[in-house]
């Protein structure tokens, strides 16, 4: 196999084994979506539309997952009633021009050069329709959906199966192929949650993540889109009412919430007046999505306070909490604490491999063992690396 044999491959064979997008109609509501991410495996789902020219094609609208909702509870305008704001049209998670920007249609027989371009030209995400192949090649679940998904990690481990013809740039270190960038995605472990909303926003766009920094420039850990996305919506009041760091602690584990964790949430959620976030801790959405009074978050009402999650050095504490699966990090045997790294000196073809290995999209590079962020090496810009090696 050569090079130029790569740039000949269709972007069909990336579609083998994936599974098929899971759609949502364009008629569905916030609490809809919050729903089906709750009762199924998938990270997220296709919104789509009848295609205007062509009625019988579908037309995606874009793609919300939980992180979307989260934010959209946790936006300005629902944070004194996010439960009513579950009845908003589905529509109202996606981001502006989200069809023509950050998702894109691309047909099977395109090639990989026409698909690669088009996520570096920044689309978050290819959808590809399969069923009209399904019979030239063998896909999950083929006969039940139309579109699958191709992401920055796809083109990234279809590159790293073939890296040995790239060779001698994948041993070069990332400094050296000037992938290492400035970061202004990052917040204090003392700053109100709240505030990284825009960046966490801005996070899930780029497929990166917040890093938690000390006032020394130290990194201490992360917010994660990626880890986000496994949680479910209980973890909008906790957005609300904790500290970056506090947060956190708070995504990071499986199980059930220490119930002084709850008090401490509802404490502060109290003293804010945020009051209908208090609802949504304790409700059992479903539709018509009005509170339940049964929950198993309850805890003893009567304390007015509680200590906070973290340990005041920015290093918080361990805890549990209730995810509809758990969380993505402590499936993955991490915590955001122990955030993805790497050194300026890494090679590129170790960075590609660390980020596959933790399903991240991103590298954090620090300076040495003293864990002073230097910057951020992300797929969009390793792709772009071998973007220029298929051009030579």
């Amino acid at each position: 196999m050569t090079v130029n044999s790569l740039q000949a491959r269709e972007v069909l064979d990336l579609c083998i084994g994936k599974p098929p997008a899971r759609p949502l109609p364009l008629s569905a509501t916030v609490g809809d979506a919050l729903l089906a991410l709750r009762s199924g495996g998938d990270d997220r789902l296709v919104i789509w539309t009848a295609d205007g020219p062509a009625p019988e094609r579908k037309a995606c609208a874009g793609n919300v997952c939980m992180v979307d909702i989260l934010c959209y509870l946790c936006a300005k305008q629902n944070l004194d009633a996010p439960m009513a704001a579950l009845g908003a049209p589905a529509s109202a998670l996606l981001p502006p021009l989200a069809a023509t920007s950050l998702v894109r249609r691309v047909e099977p027989s395109s090639s990989i050069l026409e698909a690669l371009d088009a996520i570096l030209d920044g689309a978050q995400s290819l959808v590809v329709p399969i069923r009209a192949v399904a019979s030239r090649r063998k896909f999950t679940s083929a006969s039940a959906a139309e579109l699958c998904w191709l992401t920055q990690e796809d083109f990234v481990r279809f590159f790293l199966n073939s890296i040995a013809l790239f060779s001698p740039v994948p041993a070069l270190s990332v400094t050296d192929l000037g992938l290492v960038r400035p970061t202004a995605l990052a917040v204090r472990p003392q700053d109100p949650a709240l505030s990284a909303l825009p960046l966490i926003r801005a996070a899930l766009a780029e497929q990166t993540s917040v890093a938690v920094v000390s006032d020394d420039g130290r990194l201490i850990g992360e917010i994660s889109p990626f880890t986000l996305a496994h949680c479910d919506e209980r973890v909008a009041p906790a957005l609300a009412a904790l500290s970056a760091g506090d947060l956190m602690t708070f995504i990071d584990c499986a199980g059930a919430p220490r119930k002084s964790a709850v008090r401490s949430i509802k404490a502060q959620l109290r003293a804010k007046g945020l009051l209908g976030m208090l609802e949504l801790l304790d409700a059992d959405v479903s539709p018509p999505f009005s509170p339940s009074t049964s929950s198993s978050w309850s805890d003893d009402e009567s304390s007015p306070s509680s200590p906070p999650l973290s340990n005041g050095r920015g290093r918080p504490r361990g805890m549990r909490s209730a995810w509809r699966s758990g969380s993505y990090s402590a499936r993955m045997g991490r915590r955001s604490e122990e955030a993805i790294v790497c050194h300026p000196w890494s090679s590129l073809v170790a960075v590609m491999i660390q980020a596959l290995a933790h399903r991240v999209s991103y590298v954090w590079v620090v300076d040495d063992d003293d864990c002073f962020l230097v910057g951020i090496v992300t797929f969009s810009d390793i792709l772009g690396v071998f973007r220029e090696q298929l051009e030579q």
